[in-house]
């Protein structure tokens, strides 16, 4: 062959189309030609993607990724689950057919939990997350769950992972893993998994090896660069029901990825809450998944099943089709390239007596018949999507009128609006408390209007403001998980920090003159026995205690907690502290509607090693802040996190 394209495609994500249009015929042959080599050289079969359990996953095209701690799916006022609000907060975008439930990350490493413990401390614990998952199953949604390979430096489950993993999967009843990091699982996680619950699909992160595919139903398409004409999914050539799902989390255009996946009968991961980082979907990306998705479903057996011809010859330029064909029926997908709308003639096709219809605009299309041949005329929105179906005129029936209308709706909702949807990061204000002399001992201060240089490190979560890596090709090494800085002015009053955390023996004391009791209990003190702390214990720092628990008992002692300047000014200019260290909590608490965080200083003792995904841990400087994202008390509740109080005072 001669032509100015490599012909061995097994090394690309995407395979891309040549720049010349007249070599588009020869890179078809050498497409269709490498799949067959290749499935003949890897003896390929596609058994597993016949068995009628998997089916679902070459139907699953929008998939969101969603924090389980997400304000939407947990209101943690109440510590219940509201997968409803996230249903119809998800019909936005088109509705979805399933999500990968994150619970780990970025908080994994605080203390020496494991990922497996996270599920089992949620609301409810196993049984709680069981029925969440039921109640999407009710509403035909799949639920993945994630699997953190990196996790091996917390708490060891005595047990192989691949056994830990299958075991929460058969309790919790999910449908798919997503393995974190991974491009592939290994064979013992296939079969332990299969030996308890069927039907259940792997997706890997990034780009899967063609050994795997016959095991792996889905993949992700993250940061996969696509051609000008656009280009095929490589696995999804090669096994056209293997589901991939094109991502960017730190785009804000998307058009890219819903392009591709449209011309390769993909899916879409929508990911706004990124790790605690809001990088919201603007109006106009929403409207044309809205107007996608309805197809996909409606004729997923073209996608996955049907005879596929990428890059057929269109009447414009700039506007590029995939033909589809399935038990008698032709469909055409098409994009348009260019910020210009598109109107005229856009595809000729043979003619065998059915009807054309536009599924993206819901209306029947202009024809012209030249003997056997058919110009269809239609409209494609710049930068848009179109969609051509034949029909027979027997099958144009009432469900497909139905079906229809409801595309002529949707169409006529048409957005540009790329706004980025900002979402304001609010500061809980602090309680208040009535000022008063200092305590022998305290560390006195202010006040002052100190420049104060707080160092984080620069984890997806992000630190105080708006995502981290807004537009960022695959963020890493130097800007991923290194120090940044944030320097700010501030302004304090004149206050007393204690100069230790409150211990267990004082926090007897309190619950004893209180009597009080968290409105969520799990985990509460969990390293008490029989309602008291153990006797060796009593002088060292109280720990098993969340944000609200700390509040209440500096409430009834006539204090608060100390803001995070406050904390990072006072100990700045006092010695280390001496004796067990344990995080403190400050009162810091933000939330911007779908993630409350807020902030830890000081450092523990304990450290997770082994990853640097993992939460820092370790003595930390007085200026460095963690970023720690709040979710149910079972979660906050850490045997690493205290806290300790200061008073306003008299000036």
């Amino acid at each position: 062959m001669t032509s100015g394209f490599p012909t061995d495609f097994t090394q690309a994500r995407i395979i891309p189309a040549p720049d010349d249009p007249a070599d588009v015929p020869q890179w078809r042959g050498a497409l269709r030609r490498w799949r067959e080599e290749t499935r003949t050289a890897l003896g390929y079969s596609g058994e597993r993607y016949a068995r009628p359990e998997f089916a679902w996953g070459w139907r699953c095209f929008a998939c969101p990724f969603v924090l389980l701690w997400d304000e939407l799916l947990t209101d943690h006022r109440s510590g219940r689950y509201t997968p409803e609000r996230y249903l119809e907060y998800a019909r936005a975008f088109g509705g979805m057919d399933a999500l990968v439930l994150w619970h780990a990350y970025p908080n994994l490493g605080f203390d020496e939990r494991n990922q497996f413990d996270f599920y089992r401390d949620a609301p409810g614990g196993l049984e709680g997350l069981r029925a969440l998952i039921q109640a999407f199953h009710r509403h035909g949604v799949r639920v993945f769950l994630g699997y953190n390979p990196w996790d091996t430096g917390t708490r060891r489950e005595g047990l192989p992972d691949y056994l830990a993993l299958a075991d929460v999967v058969g309790r919790l009843e999910a449908d798919g893993v997503f393995l974190d990091t991974l491009r592939h699982s290994g064979r013992e996680f296939r079969q332990a998994i299969d030996a308890l619950r069927p039907g259940v699909v792997f997706e890997s992160e990034s780009s899967l090896p063609l050994e795997h595919l016959h095991d792996h139903a889905m993949s992700w398409a993250q940061w996969f660069r696509d051609s000008r004409a656009p280009g095929v999914l490589r696995n999804k050539w090669l096994e056209p029901r293997h589901m991939m799902h094109h991502t960017r989390r730190w785009d804000r255009d998307h058009r890219e990825e819903l392009q591709s996946a449209w011309m390769n009968g993909a899916g879409i991961l929508v990911w706004e809450n990124v790790f605690g980082s809001w990088n919201g979907w603007h109006a106009r990306d929403r409207w044309l998944l809205r107007l996608m998705l309805p197809v996909q479903r409606r004729y997923a057996e073209h996608f996955a099943l049907g005879e596929w011809c990428p890059l057929v010859e269109t009447e414009v330029e700039g506007v590029y089709a995939t033909a589809w064909t399935h038990d008698g029926s032709r469909l055409w997908t098409l994009v348009n390239r260019d910020p210009r709308d598109v109107q005229g003639a856009l595809l000729e096709v043979p003619h065998r007596g059915e009807r054309y219809f536009d599924l993206i605009e819901g209306r029947e299309l202009e024809t012209r018949i030249r003997g056997h041949r058919a110009v269809l005329r239609g409209e494609v929105a710049g930068h848009g999507l179109g969609a051509v179906v034949t029909l027979d005129p027997s099958a144009v029936d009432t469900d497909f009128r139905a079906f229809l209308e409801r595309q002529r709706r949707t169409y006529a909702e048409r957005s540009d609006d790329t706004r980025f949807p900002q979402r304001p990061i609010a500061l809980e204000p602090a309680p208040p408390s009535a000022r008063r002399e200092a305590e022998a001992g305290t560390i006195r201060l202010g006040p002052a209007q100190p420049l104060l240089r707080t160092t984080f490190r620069n984890r997806e979560c992000g630190t105080y403001g708006p995502a981290p890596f807004v537009n960022v090709w695959k963020p890493k090494y130097p800007h991923l998980h290194q120090p940044v800085v944030e320097v700010r002015q501030v302004r304090l009053g004149a206050f007393a920090l204690d100069p230790r955390e409150v211990s267990n023996r004082e926090y007897q004391t309190f619950l004893a003159a209180t009597g009080y009791t968290p409105r969520d209990p799990e985990r509460f003190l969990a390293h008490w026995q029989g309602g008291a702390p153990p006797p060796d214990q009593l002088d060292d720092p109280v720990v098993f205690v969340d944000l609200e628990d700390a509040r209440a008992y500096a409430r009834w002692a006539g204090k608060r907690l100390p803001s995070e300047e406050e904390w990072q000014y006072a100990l700045e200019r006092t010695p280390p502290p001496t004796g067990p260290r344990v995080w403190n909590w400050t009162e810091s608490e933000r939330s911007d509607g779908r993630t409350r965080f807020c902030i830890l200083k000081g450092g523990a003792d304990y450290r997770a090693e082994g990853s640097e995904w993992y939460a820092d841990g370790g003595p930390q400087p007085p200026d460095f802040a963690a970023k720690f994202l709040l979710g149910p008390p079972g979660l906050n509740r850490r045997s690493t996190i205290g806290f300790r109080c200061v008073v306003d005072l008299r000036t």
